[in-house]
């Protein structure tokens, strides 16, 4: 009788995973079995503290967890992790999930507003890149490096945001409409390779990337009291629905966009 886990042996790459969604996966696959490579931006004193948290996540469920702090928009920077990753895991095909949970981008107004500086083509075309752009570099240079395991899973995230007017959002909400458009390329692109690409539509969640948007305790109360489950989405939500996309069940789900928010976008 065997006690092996459910995903012993394959990896996932987390691009933006010290906190909320992608902090909230790692611990979801860690409990699986699932080895984690994280990549991040924190500082030096919370990068210490993060470090010694991962450190008792992977003894706790036996696994391996490889934290980078490092920049994930970096093209050197990519490749560097590339190279040192790609000999940790001996050259084999163990990539099981590659999510990108990058949340870095301009909240800015489309005008000058109230002493607010108008958003600039720059501003738009750094965001695109850091929240959609990004992860086509990701998923072709890992595809190229053979490390993608049969059937991986290539995971975005969008919002609620990319459909409708939020203050302040207009160069994410162009992002995110972007990644769902390159989602569905890659779906179909990627597919000859064994890919599965998806993307989740999370509901309204309190994450440290949320809480930088203008007026985000009136959008959060709104969520709450128009969700037919009478609650705002949790990280854990989010996680549960990225494991359920890596399980060999979900195989036959490719280039779907899964709204995993209690039913908010029906109202």
């Amino acid at each position: 009788m065997t006690n092996q886990k459910q995903f012993s042996g394959s990896w996932g790459i987390i691009l933006g995973g010290s906190s909320g969604f992608g902090f909230a996966t790692l611990q979801k696959l860690a409990r699986h079995g699932m080895n984690v490579a994280i990549l991040y931006r924190e500082t030096a004193a919370a990068d210490n503290a993060l470090k010694e948290n991962l450190s008792r996540i992977a003894s706790a469920n036996g696994i391996t967890i490889l934290p980078y702090n490092m920049n994930a928009l970096d093209r050197e920077g990519r490749r560097s992790f590339l190279l040192e990753f790609t000999a940790i895991v001996e050259h084999q095909p163990v990539v099981r999930l590659l999510l990108h949970s990058i949340a870095r981008g301009n909240l800015k107004p489309l005008l000058p507003s109230e002493g607010k500086s108008a958003l600039s083509m720059e501003d738009v075309e750094l965001t695109s890149y850091a929240m959609a752009g990004s992860l086509l570099d990701w998923s072709r240079d890992l595809l190229h490096a053979g490390l993608f395991g049969t059937a991986g899973r290539i995971i975005g995230l969008t919002s609620e945001g990319a459909h409708k007017y939020w203050e302040g959002y207009g160069a994410v909400s162009i992002a995110k409409a972007s990644l769902e458009s390159l989602a569905t390329y890659m779906a179909v692109e990627f597919a000859k390779h064994g890919l599965r690409t998806n993307v989740i539509q999370a509901g309204m969640t309190d994450t440290p990337a949320l809480a930088r948007i203008p007026g985000i305790a009136t959008l959060m109360e709104s969520a709450a009291q128009r969700n037919p489950l009478g609650r705002v989405t949790l990280p854990e939500d989010v996680a549960n629905a990225v494991y359920l996309l890596c399980t060999d069940e979900a195989s036959w789900i490719n280039g779907a966009l899964l709204h995993v928010d209690g039913g908010e976008h029906c109202r």
